[in-house]
């Protein structure tokens, strides 16, 4: 082997190697940008989640109020039923 040679060889190497440091900071790259992506969807996906729960407890809330007021009108109405009476 002539000196050139390793020299030659050593340049190869030290390409390939640059090529493969280079294809894993794409891939490492590539999965960021997909863990972001679905990061992302899972966030929204929460958001929507928790507008129907917080729409669900508005609606309960209005449902419990209803009944409360017709109850106590009905007892109002009750009471004035027996007030009238006597």
């Amino acid at each position: 082997m002539s000196t050139p040679e390793p020299a030659r060889e050593r340049m190869l190497q030290q390409r390939q190697q640059d090529e493969r440091h280079h294809q894993s900071m794409l891939n490492r790259s590539e999965a960021e940008v997909h863990a972001a992506q679905d990061n992302e969807q899972t966030s929204e996906h929460a958001r929507e989640l928790m507008a129907q729960h917080r729409q669900h407890d508005e609606k309960q809330h209005q449902s419990m109020l209803s009944r409360s007021s017709e109850e106590v009108g009905m007892t109002n109405n009750h009471e004035n039923t027996s007030q009238e009476q006597t």
